[in-house]
């Protein structure tokens, strides 16, 4: 599968366990896309390594966190009024809403390595 939208970033601790961090935002045309990477990175992840779904600590071999926030845009039309030396500000029209959602991954060095290679993430 080919990410699109995830841009993963990889970072790796003394003991060799790694974290990928990946943030996307979406307009509701493209959510569908962005949503279906996410699933298909969750369902490989367990596909390949099921039943270890865990933190590390707690003897697992990967864990995940999930999160998302909408937001709403009301651009501002702004004018520099030169008499009075003031800021005119008016709310423009409302835009559609963006969607934002972060997937951090963490795991062993053999997940890691295999989720990279999986997702031909360098």
């Amino acid at each position: 599968m080919q990410l699109n939208y995830l841009d993963f970033e990889y970072s790796e601790d003394a003991d060799g366990n790694g974290t990928l961090d990946a943030m996307a935002s979406a307009l509701p045309p493209q959510l569908p896309a962005l949503q279906g990477e996410i699933t298909g990175v969750l369902a490989w992840a367990h596909a390949h390594w099921p039943g270890t779904c865990a933190p590390l600590e707690d003897g697992g071999s990967w864990h995940f966190d999930l999160q998302g926030v909408q937001e709403v845009q009301s651009p501002l039309d702004l004018a520099f009024d030169e008499a009075t030396g003031q800021l005119r500000v008016a709310v423009g029209n409302t835009a559609p809403p963006r969607t934002t959602l972060t997937l951090t991954l963490s795991g062993s060095s053999d997940f890691c390595a295999a989720l990279r290679e999986a997702f031909d993430m360098g």
